[in-house]
């Protein structure tokens, strides 16, 4: 969020579309801030006001009613809420920049106006209204922070006159007319704590002109009104001069005689004393205050001062009184404390030599206990060991066994071995005899057979030969 109070002289204007004079107004600096001070801004926007009951409002007429009813004052902050005392520079009350508050109702309906983007139309019956001041204020107040600097004369130009009068501050105080508003709006930048948007020094010196040009209209007023006031004034400065509270002109919208319709026609004839003596008088009185409170301090600081010279002077009686009591009281204690002491001188030995012997006692069982404790230790080392010795024994001997099994398996398993070895000699032998018997078998039926040929040969032989002799 930019800092509007400073806004630069070249910013952008949203020209309206009908020309200058047309229904649609322009807008000068953010369209989206309304060129109003961060911190109020962020009030404004996260006040339940603001939120909740005006949200409901939709229409121009509808905001105007609620400033009818609700608007006191043209203060940005309500009174008390913010709390600027002792802060200088940027967090000072002018800057707004290091504290917040309570936002003003005024401030959160006048960025209501902006939210419904006025017509020139709507704009000049806020200013020009006739039901409340504090409406035609907010009018003014919607210019000064939308319209274009160079377009501020001509908006308040018929109105730098306006004898209508409002109570700007928060809680009263602060009664001027409408024409020097307007005035302070131009020629000043600061408005309580806040600040307007900054004005183009050019354009700030055309405007100073015209003001010195124009002078305020007080001189015909002022002879009329002395025609017509002469026989009252003197009654009125002593009601005056017995009443402490200041007069102040009553508020339009607070008046039991004003009717709630609008008429448009303005009371401009107004009897009684011009506004400047009127502010005279009441500034005179105020001094005339300010010095009674100023001796009734001094004379209150002046008693003040003695009742506490006595107060002082009593206390240090009382003081004193107390020391001497206090002394005499610890000279009794200390008595008191060397008697019990002397008496006590042999409780106390006794006392000691029974803590002595306690000590001794917790002592000497504490070594007890710290022995069983060594004993139950040792013990308890000694059963894991022989535990470990005969868990080591266990497993040496399944070992063993373990081995002999596997000594014995191994045995068998060769004497098998062995017999089926033997077992596969002797299959062998008896096939080998098998086999040698079938070949001398075949041998022998061999030469059987080849000896019974020759012998057919040689019968054979015989018989040819015989045959043939």
């Amino acid at each position: 969020m930019a800092n509007v109070g400073n806004q630069l002289p070249t910013q952008a204007v949203s020209k309206p579309a009908a020309g200058k004079h047309g229904n649609v107004l322009p807008l000068w600096g953010n369209e989206k801030t309304m060129n109003l001070n961060p911190m109020i801004l962020t009030n404004v926007l996260s006040s339940p006001y603001f939120k909740v009951q005006l949200y409901e409002l939709k229409t121009y007429h509808e905001v105007v009613d609620e400033i009818y009813f609700k608007v006191t004052h043209v203060e940005p902050w309500e009174k008390g809420s913010r709390k600027t005392a002792g802060q200088t520079g940027m967090c000072g009350g002018v800057r707004g920049v290091g504290t917040g508050g309570i936002v003003s109702t005024a401030f959160c309906l006048l960025y209501k106006l902006f939210t419904l983007k006025l017509t020139r139309k709507q704009l000049m019956g806020l200013i020009t209204h006739t039901d409340s001041p504090y409406i035609r204020a907010l009018g003014f107040m919607y210019i000064r922070y939308t319209q274009p600097p160079t377009d501020l004369i001509e908006w308040y130009d018929g109105f730098l006159d306006d004898e209508e009068e409002l109570d700007v501050k928060a809680g009263g105080g602060c009664v001027m007319t409408v024409g020097e508003m307007l005035r302070s709006f131009l020629t000043k930048l600061e408005w309580f704590s806040t600040l307007f948007p900054r004005i183009p020094v050019p354009v700030q010196k055309i405007i100073d002109q015209q003001i010195k040009a124009r002078p305020r209209k007080v001189a015909q007023k002022e002879t009329q009104e002395e025609e017509e006031t002469t026989f009252t004034e003197s009654g009125r400065q002593g009601e005056r001069r017995r009443s402490r509270t200041p007069r102040r002109t009553p508020s339009p919208r607070r008046s039991p005689k004003r009717s709630r319709s609008r008429s448009h026609h303005r009371e401009r004839d107004r009897h009684g004393p011009s506004f400047d003596r009127e502010l005279e008088r009441e500034r005179d009185r105020q001094r005339k205050e300010r010095e009674g409170r100023d001796r009734d301090r001094d004379n209150r600081g002046d008693r003040g001062e003695r009742e506490r010279r006595r107060s002082r002077s009593a206390d240090r009686n009382q003081e004193r009184r107390e020391r001497r009591r206090s002394r005499s009281g610890s000279r009794e204690r200390r008595s008191e404390r060397r008697e019990k002491e002397r008496e006590g001188g042999d409780d106390r030995s006794r006392r000691k030599d029974r803590d002595h012997h306690k000590d001794r006692g917790t002592e000497r069982e504490r070594s007890r206990d710290k022995k069983s404790r060594g004993e139950t230790d040792e013990r308890r080392h000694k059963e894991d060991r022989e535990r470990h010795r005969e868990e080591r024994k266990a497993k040496r001997s399944s070992r063993s066994r373990s081995r002999d099994r596997r000594h014995k398996s191994g045995g068998e398993e060769k004497s098998r071995k062995r017999d089926r070895s033997h077992s596969r000699e002797r299959d062998r032998e008896r096939d080998g005899e098998q086999r040698s018997h079938k070949r001398s078998r075949s041998k022998e039926r061999s030469h059987h057979q080849r000896e019974s040929s020759n012998d057919h040969s040689k019968h054979s032989e015989r018989r040819r030969s015989h045959s043939t002799e």
